[in-house]
């Protein structure tokens, strides 16, 4: 089972509308995590806003969440200089809101990975040097 996963919006989609184009690898993948999965608001946001067609994607959020098998630590306030640092450091890709945070959640979590789609983790670094580990098709 992998541990310390930080779940980024494109996965977190892709798993719950079977439609989507990486809905299999999604599924599976989800089938390998050792629940909690980590993530921020700022992700939770975004898969909303993209799940608005899909209120029962919408519904299967609320329940992860009572479920506890996601859960949000990040806050914002308290990572605010970071978060807004990166995102000017990366304005050129550009990094999005919750991107910014997931690249703090990975700088203050051990071992922690992230789930995504998104490439631009690829370019993304933690502590500025280290590349961060990723779950990634």
């Amino acid at each position: 089972m992998i541990r310390n996963v930080l779940l980024d919006t494109g996965p977190l989609v892709a798993g719950l509308v079977r439609r989507d184009a990486f809905h299999g690898w999604a599924s599976s993948q989800f089938k390998l995590i050792e629940p909690p999965l980590l993530t921020c608001e700022a992700v939770l946001t975004e898969a909303c806003h993209l799940l608005g067609e899909f209120p029962e994607g919408i519904r299967q959020i609320d329940v992860f969440l009572e479920q506890r098998i996601i859960q949000t630590p990040f806050v914002l306030l308290g990572q605010r200089e970071r978060v807004f640092s990166l995102m000017r450091s990366y304005r050129n890709v550009p990094m999005s809101l919750a991107d910014a945070c997931l690249v703090c959640m990975a700088e203050s979590i051990p071992d922690s990975r992230v789930f995504t789609l998104d490439g631009d983790f690829r370019i993304y670094r933690q502590h500025g040097r280290k590349q961060i580990p990723l779950l990634i098709p």
